[in-house]
């Protein structure tokens, strides 16, 4: 009897524990501020639009830059690769345009892309439409980084790059840089890893301000950065707008938009820049790093310059875990085209941004 009860006693006591512990959490549910449902993208009436990205974002933005050439004024590509470098083979993508694949050897090397291979691929994208006429890209600016001690995008891969859009733009419009042991990163004049560190969240304080130098090298000399916190505000928006089920296809529900002060309403005399993440820099996994700290956002505030962070995410299990961009068909293969998905998907956001109706 005696042990009954002390059943039955402790069975009361770990019920009022139960009911103590849910009491705390729905009441801190209740003082927990609900989170805000991303909004639909705003319509605007920016201009001169620009791409640029670290690594997959990098070859994300050569891909942008390319198929839609005649829309975009420039690029900045921190760690990528000539246009349709993986040929949509993940082993080509993996051990001859970066060195991701795991294995304890990559086959990057000079020349290593087939560079005349891939201009004449995209000579025969742009016949059939399938891309931008090439010749659009002789007007562009294009501003080059490679890391002398990148070790997942080797100098080499960039090298090509280099050689790729030389075959369309004037080498005076081309500025490439490949003079700082930087690692596989961001880099930053101020902010960040180690400079020859290989970590997250991939923004490295290397003494250099790429998000200023590339954005002066395309747009000409812009005012001086802000040294005051961001003064813009940060839009979250819905990207199933623009891809439905999108995290079936790579991409996260939710993109950001900075909107810099002036620029509120429809922008008009703004310019607009999209920032593609790299590998492993979304916001999911790294918070707004990327968003707050690679820099764009002190020269958008006073250039008036509207920042678009569209994210990527993972495909499980194999196809995309990292939060890569397609530039290797995980998903599409068009997705080096105007009509793959998530390229259509991000041109799309912005015609949105830029008044300008899609076909």
């Amino acid at each position: 009897m005696k042990r009954r009860h002390l059943i039955h006693t402790g069975t009361v006591a770990i019920a009022t524990v139960i009911v103590l512990l849910a009491a705390i959490l729905l009441l801190s549910g209740s003082l927990r501020p609900a989170l805000a449902e991303p909004v639909s993208l705003p319509s605007m009436k920016t201009g001169q639009l620009s791409v640029s990205g670290l690594s997959s974002g990098g070859f994300m933005a050569v891909q942008f830059d390319v198929a839609f050439s005649g829309n975009v004024v420039g690029a900045g590509i921190i760690a990528g690769g000539p246009y349709n470098c993986a040929r949509g083979n993940v082993n080509v993508a993996t051990t001859i345009c970066s060195c991701t694949s795991g294995l304890p050897w990559c086959s990057a090397s000079p020349g290593g892309t087939g560079v005349d291979n891939l201009v004449d691929t995209t000579a025969h994208y742009a016949a059939r439409g399938q891309i931008d006429a090439t010749a659009n890209l002789a007007g562009q600016r294009i501003w080059l980084f490679s890391g002398r001690a990148d070790s997942v995008v080797p100098t080499v891969v960039m090298d090509d790059l280099a050689a790729y859009y030389r075959h369309f733009v004037p080498p005076e419009n081309i500025k490439y840089r490949s003079d700082i042991q930087a690692q596989h990163a961001i880099p930053t004049d101020g902010w960040g890893n180690r400079c020859d560190q290989l970590a997250a969240p991939y923004i490295s304080n290397c003494g250099l301000d790429g998000a200023g130098e590339l954005l002066n090298w395309i747009y000409g000399d812009l005012q001086p950065r802000s040294t005051a916190p961001a003064a813009g505000r940060f839009v979250e928006f819905n990207q199933a707008e623009f891809l439905p089920s999108p995290r079936r296809h790579g991409m996260a529900t939710s993109g950001y938009l900075y909107i810099p002060p002036g620029c509120d309403g429809i922008g008009a005399g703004c310019r607009l820049h999209v920032a593609f993440h790299g590998c492993k820099q979304t916001q999911a996994l790294v918070g707004q790093a990327h968003m707050r700290h690679a820099g764009y956002n002190a020269w958008a505030d006073t250039n008036r310059i509207v920042v678009l962070y569209p994210q990527a995410a993972p495909v499980y299990p194999w196809a995309n875990p990292n939060s890569c961009w397609d530039w290797f068909s995980y998903d599409d293969s068009n997705y080096a085209l105007k009509t793959g998905r998530q390229m259509r998907a991000i041109k799309r956001m912005t015609e949105r941004l830029m008044g300008t109706p899609g076909p």
